[in-house]
């Protein structure tokens, strides 16, 4: 009984003939692995070779956007930052403009007052004098209030590069003088040059805010066709 189940076990364990013959004959069971293998290779063998490229790029696409979609909201960022500061500054700036515009001359100021101060005490000075016999007394505190105010001015002046122009001889120039009227060249007055002044000038800082009022010496009646034109415009002084 043993035998004879040991016999039926290796019976159907052993391929049908058929099959062994077309395994002889080179032809494969459908479902034999070598058979799925075949499958599997012409499968792959029509179908393109880059299959897998596609998605590989599409991954690097969207990495690569990902990426710039960082940067642009970084430099968003940075550009309203950028644009914030900028206004600050701008505000800033005109802020500092106008406290210029308003306390720019605010030290000449008090340096005035000090000169208001010596021109009211002088004036103090003279109204409690009001004895004729001391008008004597009373000319003398004036003249020394008059010269220390003076001085100050001066000195102001000197401080904050407000400068006097003394163009007594110098050269007629338009841009610093006004011409009044000319007058005859005389002994050490050349033609052409300033020979006396009306109103003073003032430069500051070497630009001419007040232009000087002179009168400039020319040549004769007989050859005053031939002075400049500028200087021929205008008739003599009727002072001399």
């Amino acid at each position: 009984m043993a035998a004879r189940l040991l016999w039926a076990v290796r019976r159907q364990m052993q391929p049908p003939a058929s099959h062994a013959a077309s395994e002889g004959r080179g032809w494969l069971h459908p479902f034999s692995t070598a058979t799925q293998r075949t499958a599997g290779e012409d499968c792959n063998s029509e179908d393109p070779p880059d299959e897998l490229g596609p998605s590989l790029a599409e991954r690097a696409l969207k990495l690569k956007a990902v990426k710039l979609e960082k940067e642009v909201r970084d430099l968003t960022v940075r550009y309203q930052r950028a644009v914030a500061d900028s206004e600050n500054i701008r505000r800033r700036t005109q802020r500092c403009v106008e406290d210029a515009k308003i306390f720019g001359i605010q030290s000449f100021c008090k340096d005035l007052v000090e000169v208001a101060d010596i021109l009211e005490k002088t004036t103090e000075c003279v109204s409690e004098e009001t004895e004729p016999v001391d008008q004597r007394l009373t000319l003398e505190k004036i003249f020394r209030g008059l010269s220390l105010l003076e001085a100050k001015l001066k000195s102001v002046f000197a401080k904050h590069g407000l400068e006097k122009m003394t163009p007594i001889g110098d050269k007629y120039d338009p841009h610093e003088h006004e011409l009044i009227c000319h007058v005859p060249a005389g002994v050490g007055v050349q033609p052409g040059t300033v020979a006396f002044v009306r109103q003073d000038g003032y430069k500051l800082h070497g630009r001419t805010i007040r232009l000087a009022r002179v009168e400039v010496a020319v040549e004769s009646q007989r050859r005053l066709g031939r002075a400049p034109e500028e200087l021929r415009v205008l008739p003599e002084c009727s002072h001399l």
